[in-house]
């Protein structure tokens, strides 16, 4: 049995969330203590329940402990079956923090897995959006040999949320991922989306600042092409978000988001993605700072060397290295080598 204490490294529900697909994964038990023991509010939220729950349908677990504010859980798996799998998070908390932790077990599945996730948040503070999802993180991972794809029925935001998606996984065999050369930029895209905030022309407005801000940086390729969406797909909660991603010529992808919050401009959330956006084109790194620590659970599953550059270590990405050492005795290195950080997995 796997014996995690959650209150290591960051404290944070990603142990959780991660602790659970490993136990999934290799069919292993899985006792976790001192859940969120470091957050302002520690034991499971909502969101974290339902990422247990949904992963407890995905391997046909037994869980003692699922219930709100506990910090001790027994999760015992199952089958990784596959099939149609539904979730309801009733607040605003992140569906793609659902589908992140949801992903892996889900590449692992005897059949493919269709996951639907209702009355949630797409786009929300402290997760990435769902568009970073669709666009970074999953053609990332179709380099890895990951087969998804996902849909966006709703969007939702803080505070009511009651948005909804659908995640499609077929099961794969994870290959290594090496990208140890930046490349030249081939071009920079994006989606800027507003829920019913067409009349101000929030979604155009946060477009044009972030191709503006690129041009202003010396970031303007000939197919620069930031995508407009005026989506009417949720009358019950107002909101706007920003992705934008980058290609080289070594099939590098970066990408940075922005999410609109009361009391900021449109133009203030564009800017704020093209200014993250410059950031990892300046320092050239191959993975985003955000998506490095998403990527290190696949890269332990997967068989033979990986590595990659980024520009920090971000404390999530030290705790999930930390995880996946402890639970599949992964061997990592990291390395500074100039301003960026050399990791990789032997």
């Amino acid at each position: 049995m796997f014996e995690i204490d959650g209150s290591q490294k960051s404290g944070s529900g990603t142990i959780l969330r991660l602790a659970v697909a490993v136990s999934a994964i290799t069919q292993q038990p899985l006792h976790i203590t001192s859940i969120r023991r470091r957050r302002p509010q520690p034991g499971l939220k909502r969101q974290h329940l339902e990422s247990v729950l949904t992963a407890a349908k995905l391997c046909n677990a037994t869980v003692e402990g699922a219930r709100l504010g506990s910090e001790e859980l027994y999760f015992t798996p199952g089958p990784i079956e596959g099939g149609n799998v539904e979730a309801v998070i009733e607040t605003a908390g992140s569906i793609p923090m659902l589908f992140l932790a949801s992903l892996p077990i889900c590449v692992y599945a005897k059949n493919p897995v269709t996951l639907h996730v209702a009355k949630g948040g797409t786009d929300t503070l402290h997760a990435p959006t769902i568009n970073y999802l669709k666009f970074v993180l999953l053609p990332t991972l179709c380099k890895l040999g990951v087969n998804a794809e996902i849909t966006v029925q709703k969007y939702g935001y803080y505070p009511k949320g009651l948005g909804e998606a659908t995640m499609t996984v077929k099961p794969a065999l994870l290959k290594a991922f090496e990208f140890e050369r930046f490349g030249s930029l081939k071009s920079v895209k994006g989606l800027s989306v507003c829920t019913f905030l067409s009349d101000r022309q929030v979604a155009k407005r946060q477009a044009d600042a972030a191709l503006n801000f690129l041009a202003k940086n010396s970031y303007q390729p000939n197919n620069n092409n930031i995508q407009v969406l005026n989506d009417q797909s949720n009358p019950y909660q107002k909101g706007s978000s920003i992705v934008l991603w980058a290609e080289t010529d070594t099939d590098v992808l970066v990408g940075a988001d922005a999410l609109g919050e009361l009391g900021a401009t449109s133009e203030s959330v564009g800017e704020k993605a093209a200014k993250k956006l410059v950031l990892e084109l300046n320092t050239r790194s191959t993975v985003d700072l955000f998506l490095a620590d998403m990527l290190i659970p696949f890269i332990a599953l997967s068989s033979g060397r990986s590595v990659f550059y980024t520009r920090a270590l971000s404390e999530h990405l030290e705790t999930n290295i930390w995880l996946m050492e402890t639970m599949l005795n992964s061997v990592f290195s990291i390395e500074k080598v100039n301003n960026l950080y050399r990791i990789e997995k032997t």
